[in-house]
């Protein structure tokens, strides 16, 4: 296990203290010797994948789920027994993993508060002092009377909260708590968890798949297949593992991207851009081993380097970890993607101005709902577009339209040239789809798998054979063709998924949210396919996802809210619209992060956020803003560690849209 030296400033003692925690359900072992230490009044994250364990130490630690070794305390109590971790559990929240899953869908919010108080013997004039307070701040007053049913997703995450914090416990445990909830009520989340910590000294543990959510936490731990790979400050990960990572933008990007490729260690196409990350270098070295690259190749431009991200650093620690427990090559151990054999065979050349998909304000209505709402956009050959947002948002209904699976109530659409009204059949032999949830054959092997899809896909039979191979090299799945499709992991089954949905060599390529759940890693490598798919061969992809970082690599995006689409344009453009508004992103790292957001906010400094030991504020003026900043802190006495501007990030982007676009909330009926 790599491990990292926890922050310096941690003084206050532990709340939390785990030592060697292991847990196994039969023969399956999640939970792998696991030590784990959080102090009073910290915000501490278990950052990881779906299947990593995160949720059964959570449960474990709530006193839900008994555990088979190892040492657990919690207030310093010991949780060897049902009865000793029932001693504690009146000072613990614990909010589960799942949209409302904590809730009654047939009680109004009023009512599942009221029920939750009950439950945990709230006096009652306490309880409507705190309901008030509760209600207030996640913004849920005007609906008490609203059933739970009802809710948008970021609404129910936010009653569930409330419900868990109800009767004001010391720790609360949180379970994914933000997973497909919109970045509004992202942002609302942590605002709260942040202020009852400031306020009320509470202790928080959450989890979350997000790695963009990383440098939220004061502390963390990064999880993968039970075992803790790192834990530490955010700030101290970076400083240990130390890399940098260089962006710039490139005509010829896969020609690029292959002599690239041997020499580092992380290297992708994003959008417009490639992204080069070299861990465990010196920046200088870095520069010059880049600068001597670039010679010889005239169309590279817009050259900058900056430090690497977390999500790089659990990239390389997954791949040294994996290096360490095989005795093979990296590259069979993790499945890595040659990007010579992504392609499709005898596809001529396309034109990249041929429109593959054209949707012209397409609605569908469900009743008196209107799930989308006048949508429309086009998607070119060699595009890839995405349309972002959280559930609920119309993504997945707008591509059951496109893809015949669904009428349009209003509107009309194409792909490649067929009309989605008279050519069902026509459009569905011209389509790749890939579903939301896992589509395959759980008790079929990976060879069964891709001949059943071949079949009912129509190839001919002389082409078959062929195609399965193509598909098993192209997901780098041959060492897996006799292996059960429900016994592979997560990425190893969207690789086997793509296959199936690419086996009759579509034109057009429709994925809803493909790799939810997948570590970084296999994301990275599934979207190195999709890149060389859409740049090598011409395939139009449209693609869903609710990771913010994920859109990055789309060509152009459309922001989705409640059915509508409220801005559209590349990554770039939209990043530099909201820079435009709002100005930079200011960055500042203090020994104090709570009292510096409240010294900020009294100084009318009412957009400061906190990200773990750092505060966030957007400027126009950033070098004057910042000398404002450092002159009030001064006089406060606090340390500024360091600062940083940053361009605002696609989450940033989101929002802005977002609270531009005055017509969300409304509730409008369907017109027949």
């Amino acid at each position: 296990m790599l491990t990292f030296t926890l922050s310096d400033e941690r003084k206050m003692p532990a709340i939390i203290e785990v030592s060697q925690l292991t847990k196994c359900y039969r023969e399956h072992t999640a939970v792998k010797s696991v030590d784990l230490n959080v102090s009073r009044g910290e915000i501490y994250g278990l950052i990881g994948p779906d299947g990593a364990g995160k949720s059964s130490v959570m449960q474990i630690l709530a006193g839900v789920l008994r555990y088979d070794s190892g040492l657990v305390k919690i207030f310093d109590q010991s949780l060897e027994s049902d009865k000793a971790a029932e001693t504690i559990k009146s000072r613990i929240g614990f909010m589960p993993q799942g949209l409302g899953l904590n809730l009654y869908p047939e009680l109004t919010i009023e009512e599942n508060i009221n029920f939750f108080a009950d439950l945990r013997n709230v006096p009652k004039d306490e309880r409507e002092q705190r309901k008030r307070q509760l209600l207030d701040m996640t913004q849920l007053n005007a609906f008490r009377d609203r059933p739970m049913k009802n809710l948008s997703g970021g609404m129910k995450q936010k009653l569930g909260l409330v419900c868990t914090l109800i009767h004001k416990p010391e720790l609360v445990i949180l379970d994914e708590p933000t997973t497909g909830v919109d970045p509004v009520s992202r942002r609302d989340f942590w605002e709260i968890l942040s202020y009852l910590v400031q306020h009320e000294h509470m202790t928080a543990l959450v989890s979350t798949s997000y790695m963009d959510e990383a440098e939220r936490f004061q502390n963390l731990s990064f999880f993968y297949e039970g075992r803790v790979l790192a834990q530490g400050e955010p700030d101290s990960i970076l400083e240990d593992v130390k890399g940098w990572v260089a962006e710039c933008y490139c005509a010829e990007a896969l020609t690029f991207y292959q002599h690239l490729k041997p020499l580092f260690s992380q290297v992708e196409i994003i959008g417009e851009r490639m992204r080069i990350v070299a861990l465990g270098s010196s920046k200088e070295d870095f520069e010059m081993q880049l600068n001597h690259l670039l010679k010889e190749f005239g169309l590279v431009h817009d050259l900058f380097i900056r430090p690497i991200e977390l999500e790089d650093v659990f990239i390389g620690l997954l791949a040294h970890w994996r290096q360490k427990e095989s005795d093979n090559d990296i590259q069979q151990q993790v499945g890595a993607i040659e990007v010579s054999a992504i392609q499709f065979e005898k596809r001529p050349a396309f034109d990249p101005k041929e429109l593959m998909i054209e949707a012209k304000s397409l609605s569908r209505f469900f009743g008196d709902f209107v799930a989308v709402d006048e949508v429309s956009f086009d998607v070119k050959a060699g595009e890839i577009f995405g349309l972002l947002g959280a559930n609920g948002a119309g993504k997945s209904t707008a591509i059951k339209m496109l893809t015949g699976l669904l009428k349009p109530s209003q509107g009309y659409g194409h792909i490649s040239q067929s009309s989605l009204k008279d050519s069902g059949i026509d459009i569905k032999q011209k389509i790749g789809y890939m579903s939301q949830s896992f589509s395959l054959y759980s008790d079929l092997t990976v060879h069964e798998n891709l001949k059943l899809y071949g079949q009912i896909y129509g190839v001919a039979r002389g082409q078959l054979k062929s195609r399965i191979e193509w598909a098993l090299k192209m997901g780098s799945l041959q060492a897996e063709t006799d292996t059960l499709a429900g016994r592979l992991p997560m990425g190893l089954r969207q690789r086997l998924a793509l296959g199936c949905a690419l086996l009759h060599e579509p034109k057009v390529l429709f994925l809803d949210e493909p790799t939810s759940g997948v570590d970084p890693l296999g994301r990275q490598q599934f979207w190195e396919i999709l890149v060389s798919l859409a740049k090598l061969n011409g395939v139009a992809i449209l693609v869903t996802t609710h990771y913010m970082s994920e859109a990055e690599h789309c060509d152009n995006l459309a922001l989705m809210q409640s059915g509508r689409i409220v801005a559209q344009g590349s990554p770039k453009i939209l990043r530099q619209q909201v820079a435009d508004d709002l100005g930079q992103v200011i960055s500042i790292k203090v020994d104090r992060p709570y009292e510096v957001l409240a010294i900020l906010k009294k100084a009318n400094y009412e957009q400061a956020s906190l990200f773990g030991k750092r505060v966030h504020l957007f400027s126009l003026n950033p070098e004057e803003t910042l000398a404002q900043i450092t002159q009030i802190l001064n006089k406060q006495h606090v340390v500024i560690r360091d600062t940083q501007k940053l361009l605002p990030s696609l989450e940033d982007v989101f929002i802005h849209f977002i609270e531009s676009d005055h017509t969300v909330g409304t509730h409008k009926k369907a017109v027949p």
